[in-house]
């Protein structure tokens, strides 16, 4: 993923969509870009962290990325990639 800037076009929302919740179930679009949304926010927490010198509170991206690559990017290829699931409340 390193040097490839594809954007929201890689990985396609069809793959992702087909991603099942800790029930079994397919996601729905709702479920996904709330998923998602939350990832990102905790990457971009974990980048301001980094910058202050704290490191324990939140967890840095789970795939390769670089510098280029914005928080909901990472958070869509780490879904795309199952190194996230999501759990049900």
């Amino acid at each position: 993923m390193a040097g490839t800037n594809q954007g929201i076009i890689e990985p396609p929302i069809e793959s992702l969509l087909n991603k099942v919740d800790a029930n079994g179930e397919p996601i729905s679009k709702y479920q996904l870009v709330i998923f998602a949304a939350r990832r990102a926010r905790q990457i971009n927490d974990y980048y301001s962290d980094l910058h202050e010198g704290n490191l324990f509170d939140n967890v840095g991206p789970l795939v390769d990325s670089s510098v280029e690559d914005k928080p909901l990017t990472i958070a869509l290829h780490e879904i795309a990639e199952d190194k996230l699931r999501l759990r049900s409340a």
